[in-house]
């Protein structure tokens, strides 16, 4: 819309405003509006041209002016004051006195409340803030879909190999765990299903080039010393396939299985018995008494987790009805499995000053074991503007929620006041998202003791590149000023976090 055509429409309505202001007035009077209307005629048109009059020169109608709930209440105020008290003098010096008060000043002051409404409201849509789309949620098999879309080439499944594998599970599983592996990856294949890590450990003797387990890693007890013994029985590179159902899945299992009013009388209960009991030290005992030792219920990342824990990489994720199929494929020996892998605080190994090694504690935001699938998680997905990972399936329910009141951030004082970390500084890094980062921008980074706040909250800036532009600038400027950079940093900061509600997560 031109200037022109804005001046129009806003005196139009200028004028509008008055003139019902003006009949509202009259209609409040005993006498009503056919006497008052043309009695105060004349006041009502001398008001009206000083209204458009003083309000053109003074800029309360017309574009640029105006741009925000200050400007639009000085304007206004100041132009309808104006008007209304060169009126009233006219009047008074034209001995023309035989006007109401509340005719004279009610029209002035309702038309300048209403002029007050309807500018906030036009500015409030004016100004209304192009929000983003909340990120989609996409389903675990919508993940695993995209993660995988074009990771490998097809396979041709073996039919001998499905003939076997239905043997031992369902014709749809059999099939899946064929496709995902070659008759070249199968040329020393054991086909098990076992629970035990003992039946892996007697094999026969060698080393096999494909381990195949049918049975559901629900089942198996004691789960990190069963993968660490298949991890032996594979060579170099050896594949290992197996199953199991997520918790996602078995809740659609759940839902599936029961009508709504049961499956959500008993997913309360559910949570508690099969999430809660396993997980907490006081309550794990009875937990493994009642269930033999049995495992809780996994998440994905749990599980992957665990197999990277393993020495494993994964290599392809597929779907069977409620099963996730998995094809793992042997990297490494095993890294110490952790004992603690459901407790509430954890400790997570991050690059300090000098490039050492510290631990930062956190409360724990991301399924257990998520740890050690970082690098498999970035390689699969994008990042968002804040430098995070985009669908990031180790994070919690719980997990969103403490990160946007900050509560993860909590154990972070132990840090600070072991003199770790400063209030203000760059985010101390794992070990994987600090050799993203340039070289140059690394070799300066572990010249700085590390912080709890970042650049980031200060800047905003999108993507990964955006993020080392914003800490390069800030080092430059606290080698200048280190105490007034980290109070304007800091300043800057605490502003964006509560009044633009900057979340790094």
């Amino acid at each position: 819309m031109n200037k022109s055509r804005f001046r129009v429409y806003t005196i139009t309505a200028d004028i509008v405003i008055l003139t019902i202001s003006y009949v509202l007035m009259t209609m409040l009077k005993p006498s009503g509006v056919r006497h008052y209307i043309p009695s105060h005629l004349t006041f009502f048109l001398v008001l009206a041209l000083l209204w458009i009059i003083v309000s053109v020169a003074s800029g309360k109608i017309g574009r640029g002016r105006i741009i925000n709930l200050r400007t639009l209440l000085t304007h206004v105020l100041a132009a309808n004051l104006i008007a209304t008290s060169i009126a009233a003098l006219l009047l008074f010096a034209l001995r023309d006195l035989g006007y109401s008060r509340q005719v004279v000043f009610g029209t002035a002051i309702t038309a300048t409340i209403v002029e007050l409404a309807f500018g906030a409201l036009y500015m409030a849509f004016r100004k209304a803030p192009l929000l983003k789309p909340a990120p989609e949620k996409l389903s675990e098999r919508e993940l695993v879909a995209r993660a995988h879309s074009s990771a490998l080439e097809e396979i041709i499944s073996d039919p001998q190999l499905t003939i076997r594998l239905q043997e031992g599970c369902s014709r749809e599983r059999a099939e899946t765990l064929s496709s995902m592996v070659s008759i070249d990856e199968t040329k020393r294949l054991a086909i098990v299903s076992t629970a035990e890590a003992f039946n892996i450990q007697n094999l026969e003797q060698g080393d096999y080039s494909c381990i195949i387990n049918l049975k559901p890693m629900n089942n198996i007890t004691g789960l990190d010393t069963f993968l660490d013994k298949v991890n032996a029985r594979l060579k170099e590179e050896g594949i290992f396939l197996c199953s199991v159902e997520t918790l996602e899945q078995r809740a659609r299992r759940l839902q599936k299985k029961y009508s709504s009013p049961v499956y959500y009388l008993i997913v309360i209960p559910d949570f508690l018995i099969t999430r809660v009991i396993p997980r907490l030290r006081i309550t794990k005992g009875l937990w493994d008494y009642f269930t033999k030792g049995a495992n809780p219920p996994f998440s994905r990342a749990e599980v992957l987790g665990r197999l990277c824990r393993a020495g494993f990489t994964i290599k392809q994720e597929k779907f069977a009805g409620d099963m996730l199929c998995i094809k793992a494929q042997r990297k490494s020996a095993p890294a110490h499995a952790n004992g603690n892998g459901y407790g509430l605080i954890i400790a997570l190994p991050r690059v300090g000053r000098d490039g050492q090694l510290f631990n930062v504690y956190k409360l724990r935001t991301m399924h257990p074991y998520s740890e050690y699938i970082q690098d498999y998680v970035y390689d699969h997905h994008d990042l968002e503007e804040g430098g995070k990972i985009k669908h990031d399936f180790r994070v919690t329910t719980w997990g969103r929620f403490a990160r946007r009141v900050w509560l993860d951030e909590l154990p972070m004082i132990v840090n600070i006041l072991r003199g770790e970390i400063k209030i203000f500084g760059v985010r101390p890094l794992s070990n994987h998202y600090f050799n993203l980062y340039e070289e140059d921008l690394r070799d300066r980074r572990i010249r700085y003791k590390p912080g709890l706040l970042p650049p980031y909250y200060a800047d905003m800036p999108a993507g990964l590149d955006g993020i080392q532009l914003s800490e390069m600038r800030y080092f430059d400027s606290w080698d200048k000023n280190p105490v007034g950079t980290d109070l304007r940093y800091f300043a800057r900061s605490v502003y964006n976090i509560v009044f633009r509600s900057a979340r790094s997560a």
